[in-house]
């Protein structure tokens, strides 16, 4: 018995060591292969085999399995800012003739889509053509693919266009709860601050319903207009199109004008041979754009005069955690720019909606500090909401997108208990024996009572007059203004700008140039951008995983598209102390695009 015991011991130690060897040669194989480019081709920019992020990424260690890792067909990470780049470099490569656009599958925030298609109308402008082909377009697929040129669709019957607009869904789980015997105690203050709603709510709020829809609209606006725009057709049109359900067969896209030609794969083929002038399709050389951001787009190595990008991208966090923006790491790295007497001018970078209040006043702090001593200028993503508004609304300047969605100046706290559930569904009993008054007024296991939930409430309250007192020092407002347009409730950049929350409407690039001039640079100066923290390598996330960390402040791993889950504020109010207050977007917003 004792030896089939060692001997079961030893197997299980091989295929671990044989597991773990596998992975890590193919991290270190997976670094060392390069693209090699045609002397000349076609850009091909197929949008379901790339994820736009705030930052490229080798891989996710997540993708590993008994076989040893492989990123063989998946999308590879592309940040936006390399992505944006390369078509910079496209439009000046002779080698690149047009780009091919396939815009079915993609994965990207709206902000991000939003910037990343006037990155590729940037490209038309220098005099070579964009030709778009889809055959299931949706809203999100269509916005993009209208940019084109030349917007062609498939000939065969069968696909499932989903050109049907936005739609957000909001998830409610109080009955669900109510089953379970949890009750979710919820502090918070501002009207629209919707935080929580899904735990003490089967139905949205009047004001939730209000905020919601002004952001669907606002977005819609901006879509629509610009889809409208490229194609030539009154948005009127356009949306009785939609509404009516018009849009059905490639036919329909066609006679709609929304469609310039309808090809099977053949004449396609045929049809890209000719805008290339090759004679077959042999000679058709399509160039993947993942190859092409990677021998195109050389990262900057730090150096004299530079710009620092601080890439503030996800959930904001206690701790050091490397995998979101962690309060403890971030502030280090902040300092670390600060202190760097060859970074001249600081962009911070937002993706975020927003979360822990001690880890924003801790970022917020160290930023303050940086802003005094450099140029610091915000350039907001999909997200820079709550948390996310409240570390940046002190930098010189704020760029948004149009539509990202930010302001959400309100702050919650939200504490289950599950009394009801120990007692209904576990059939356990519990008594708490205690110092004082009030010593078990987190254990979870019972409500709150009045001078409890008066004591949460005034902390709500104070933090809440607090992040209005910033913004209104930071954003040069009265505090009776920023009241006004805060109460948690959530804005579009578009609607951001009208209300004196944003400063101007542009790219991440836009805020480059302008922290450039702050700095001293003028139009047309060269200088290196270099970006903070640094995404962790395959073979660091390994080494993360076998417990050898690397210092903290150079690690950092992409939180992905900000559209992966319903509510995120489950997860963030779990995981926080029970007397944490949170400032944070109440969901990420789930738009079907």
């Amino acid at each position: 018995m004792l030896l089939a015991v060692i001997c079961g011991l030893l197997i299980m130690s091989l295929l671990s060591f044989m597991f773990f060897a596998s992975i890590i040669g193919a991290a270190s194989a997976g670094g060392s292969k390069k693209a090699v480019l045609p002397r000349e081709g076609v850009l091909d920019l197929d949008m379901s085999k790339i994820i736009l992020a705030e930052q490229s990424s080798e891989g996710d260690i997540n993708n590993m399995s008994l076989s040893g890792f492989s990123t063989e067909g998946q999308p590879a990470m592309i940040g936006l800012r390399d992505a944006t780049e390369a078509l910079k470099a496209a439009a000046d490569d002779p080698s690149v003739k047009f780009i091919f656009l396939r815009p079915d599958g993609l994965s990207s925030g709206m902000a991000s889509l939003h910037e990343f298609r006037g990155a590729l109308a940037a490209f038309r402008a220098s005099g070579k053509p964009v030709v778009a082909y889809t055959e299931s377009p949706s809203t999100g697929s269509y916005y993009l693919a209208s940019v084109a040129d030349k917007v062609f669709m498939t000939a065969d019957h069968g696909a499932n266009p989903m050109l049907i607009g936005l739609s957000g869904r909001l998830l409610y789980l109080k009955d669900l709860l109510d089953k379970f015997g949890v009750n979710v105690q919820l502090i918070r203050h501002g009207k629209y601050k919707s935080a929580g709603e899904t735990f003490i709510r089967s139905t949205p709020s009047p004001e939730n319903i209000e905020q919601n829809q002004a952001m669907i609209s606002s977005i819609w606006k901006t879509y629509s207009g610009e889809i409208c725009q490229s194609r030539g057709i009154s948005e009127e049109d356009f949306n009785s199109l939609i509404d009516n359900l018009s849009l059905l067969l490639p036919e329909d896209f066609a006679k709609a004008g929304l469609a310039d030609a309808l090809y099977q794969r053949d004449s396609l083929i045929a049809k890209l041979c000719d805008i290339a002038v090759v004679g077959s399709e042999k000679d058709l050389h399509l160039i993947p754009f993942k190859d092409y951001v990677s021998v195109k787009v050389v990262p900057s190595s730090a150096g004299h005069d530079d710009i620092a990008i601080i890439y503030a991208d996800g959930n904001i966090v206690e701790g050091s955690s490397t995998s979101e923006i962690a309060g403890d790491r971030f502030a280090r790295v902040i300092d670390k720019v600060r202190k760097d007497k060859d970074v001249k001018a600081v962009v911070l970078r937002v993706n975020s909606p927003g979360g822990s209040v001690l880890a924003s006043s801790k970022i917020k702090d160290a930023l303050d500090l940086l802003g005094k001593e450099k140029p610091l200028v915000a350039s907001y993503g999909n997200y820079a909401a709550s948390g996310g508004y409240w570390i940046s609304n002190n930098c010189e300047k704020i760029y948004s997108n149009p539509v990202t969605l930010t302001g959400s100046i309100g702050v919650f706290s939200m504490i289950p208990e599950f009394s009801k559930t120990a007692k209904n569904i576990a059939h356990v009993g519990l008594y708490a024996v205690n110092s004082n008054a009030h010593s078990d007024m987190f254990s979870l296991v019972r409500p709150f009572d009045k001078a409890e939930l008066d004591y949460m409430q005034a902390s709500v309250e104070d933090i809440y007059d607090r992040f209005v007192n910033l913004v209104a020092e930071g954003r040069e407002l009265t505090p009776e203004h920023v009241d006004s347009i805060a109460q948690g409730r959530v804005w579009t950049g578009a609607d951001a700008l009208e209300i004196g929350l944003v400063d101007e409407l542009g790219t991440l690039d836009d805020a480059i140039a302008y922290a450039a001039s702050l700095a001293g640079y003028a139009e047309g100066d060269s200088y290196s951008v270099t970006a903070y923290p640094k995404p962790l390598t395959m073979m660091e996330q390994i080494m993360q995983m076998l417990g050898q960390k690397k210092d903290a402040d150079e690690l950092s791993i992409l939180s992905g598209t900000p559209f992966a889950s319903v509510a995120p504020a489950v997860r963030d109010v779990l995981d926080a102390k029970p007397a944490a207050v949170m400032a944070r977007m109440d969901y990420d917003i789930n738009f079907q695009f």
